[in-house]
């Protein structure tokens, strides 16, 4: 933190897998990064209360409350963490927006558009974040760079994919599988991550058509989703996301293919990134794998020397420095709540152009 900072006390509604990843960010900014401000991590709260305290202990968080609302009320909690199931997150961060809370939230923003769209305008009146932290990736935040200097040309083709596995599991359960609380599955679990990287890369998506799909026998959320789309550049992009790709884990992947040269990324190996130079020589031509570790490379200075790998927890920690320096100079911040809406609306398109076997329209 800088010298005067001023402190923002923190709660976070939530326990688990996301819980964790945020619980580590609001631990580790500081050490990383200079921030304007500093995070006090007064509450976290949740419904077990067994589960609550020992969190508490391992993540340093000085209280634990079951009453999030009571919360609310607090004067000490300045920023309002949501990181519960998707089901939770708009009467939450409508509540926390109206009372003047620093509001931030898991992807996707909603189950649904209409939620998203409340949520949204509910929160325009306060900073607002949504963690969409592969934006946060420095190999894709060189991907942003190199488009943004006109090396891929005129963009043609974009695909993408997040693929696991996890879901083929018989036996597995929970709130992700149950559409009143999650409102979709694979597609609002991992399309909306994809959706949103291709928005930031590559701009709107103006058409979908899409297929919703789903393999287990009485399961009533999506277990995959396929979907065609155009650009408002002109480009067109296949987009797949399931939970039945047997032998991946977590492969979130892209390839922009334009006419100056071609850009590939997998999150399985988030440290490099595949660059193709179209206009140098014939004979020099090759994609080139860059291990984007720095010098030079997006958040290289604050982590570990060139060649020293990151990790996943990483990328949390670098979102939430960007949004509390942009918070201090009142600048924007993204993604946010807005540009999640954006990605609501191609979700809500791709749901619709499944059910009607047509192409969609944004």
């Amino acid at each position: 933190m800088k010298n005067g900072g001023r402190t923002l006390g923190v709660a976070m509604i939530g326990q688990g897998f996301m819980g964790r990843a945020h619980s580590n960010a609001f631990l580790q900014v500081s050490r990383f990064f200079d921030t304007p401000y500093d995070l006090k991590m007064k509450i976290v709260c949740g419904r077990d209360k067994t589960r609550l305290e020992e969190m508490a202990r391992r993540w340093n968080w000085d209280e634990t409350a079951t009453d999030w609302r009571a919360v609310l009320e607090r004067n000490d909690v300045d920023v309002v963490d949501i990181a519960t199931p998707n089901n939770l997150h708009a009467e939450m961060a409508i509540a926390a927006a109206s009372a003047g809370k620093i509001v931030l939230c898991e992807k996707p923003l909603a189950r649904n558009l209409d939620e998203a769209t409340r949520m949204a305008e509910a929160a325009s009146k306060v900073p607002n974040l949504v963690w969409f932290n592969y934006r946060r990736v420095p190999a894709i935040g060189l991907a942003k760079r190199i488009i943004d200097e006109g090396r891929l040309g005129e963009i043609y083709h974009y695909r993408a994919n997040y693929l696991q596995s996890w879901g083929a599991d018989p036996h597995v359960s929970g709130w992700r599988f149950n559409p009143a609380d999650a409102g979709s599955g694979a597609t609002g679990d991992l399309l909306a991550h994809l959706i949103d990287t291709a928005q930031m890369l590559n701009g709107r998506i103006t058409r979908v058509c899409a297929t919703m799909h789903t393999f287990a026998p009485g399961r009533r959320v999506d277990d995959a989703v396929l979907a065609q789309s155009y650009f408002a550049n002109g480009s067109v992009a296949t987009f797949e996301a399931s939970r039945y790709a047997i032998g991946l884990q977590n492969h979130n992947s892209f390839e922009i293919h334009g006419s100056k040269g071609m850009l590939r990324f997998n999150l399985e190996d988030l440290n490099r990134l595949h660059f193709l130079d179209a206009v140098a020589p014939a004979h020099l031509q090759g994609a080139a794998d860059i291990l984007v570790t720095g010098p030079d490379h997006p958040y290289a200075s604050h982590f570990w020397p060139p060649g020293h790998i990151i990790g996943y927890e990483h990328t949390f920690i670098a979102t939430l420095a960007d949004f509390l320096n942009a918070l201090a100079k009142q600048d924007s911040f993204h993604a946010d709540f807005r540009d999640a809406l954006e990605v609501q609306k191609v979700l809500d398109a791709v749901e619709r152009s499944s059910e009607q076997r047509a192409w969609v329209s944004l």
